[in-house]
């Protein structure tokens, strides 16, 4: 079974969400994600100082079994961007929760998001 941690928020389209309150909530999508997509080899992700609005698609990640939209978790400004996992897309498969983040935003309004024990149920994911 993937790993879910129990500190982020889950969209229903599998990404997560880390906000804190102190800065800009990080965006990643799930080991449940990756784990189904397969090996991640490609991600396109928004530009910085771009807006995302929370359900609606804001890049791609691209796997040797498909490609799958991005869905913006929340709404708000980009403010950094993973190089890193743009250089090495693996990063998702191998550390989805901490190397493997996608973006960063400037969080103005949340999208429906779920608890991690809601997201786990639903996916069949474990805390």
């Amino acid at each position: 079974m993937s790993n879910v941690v129990a500190e982020l928020k889950y969209s229903a389209e599998h990404e997560w969400v880390a906000v804190d309150g102190s800065g800009p909530a990080g965006i990643g999508i799930s080991a449940v994600a990756a784990d189904a997509l397969g090996d991640i080899v490609y991600v396109d992700l928004p530009e910085v100082g771009s807006t995302v609005t929370a359900g609606e698609t804001c890049g791609e990640v691209e796997s040797t079994k498909s490609v799958s939209d991005l869905y913006a978790p929340v709404t708000g400004e980009v403010t950094e961007i993973n190089d890193a996992v743009v250089s090495d897309p693996a990063l998702i498969n191998s550390d989805p929760y901490g190397a493997g983040w996608l973006f960063k935003v400037a969080v103005t309004e949340e999208g429906p998001l779920l608890s991690a024990e809601e997201y786990a149920a639903a996916n069949g994911g474990e805390l």
